[in-house]
């Protein structure tokens, strides 16, 4: 029933910018730590960025791997069921498939990815 479906990707010139999207269903999803994952070929998956479940008056609390700090952006609209990935300046190596993950407690949750791909 849990359904976590990524959009967004694509091809990009480097330095330019894509916004990816993901719509989670069939969860309580203001109850889920949101991730951003990605794979590029031959290397292990990475975890790119991650935000709380804090809402509204408290703020959130967010986190991001050093190669994409200062780049990339991760935000969620609960009453949307939605996170977002904003990623500004991208470079050739933040080509790979990006993956939307929820995870509370023990359960964990995958998306089918989009692919981004950065290239002149």
């Amino acid at each position: 029933q849990v359904q976590l479906v990524e959009s967004g990707g694509g091809l990009v010139q480097p330095g330019g910018s894509l916004r990816l999207s993901c719509a989670a269903s069939g969860l309580t999803f203001s109850t889920y730590e949101m991730r951003w994952y990605r794979r590029a070929p031959g290397k292990e998956r990475e975890l790119v960025a991650m935000i709380d479940t804090t809402i509204s008056t408290t703020g959130t609390n967010t986190k991001y791997a050093d190669s994409v700090k200062g780049r990339f952006t991760i935000s969620r609209e609960n009453a949307k069921n939605m996170v977002y990935l904003q990623m500004n300046s991208l470079k050739p190596e933040d080509t790979a498939v990006y993956y939307c993950n929820a995870f509370r407690s023990w359960l964990d949750y995958w998306g089918q990815g989009t692919q981004v791909t950065v290239s002149s």
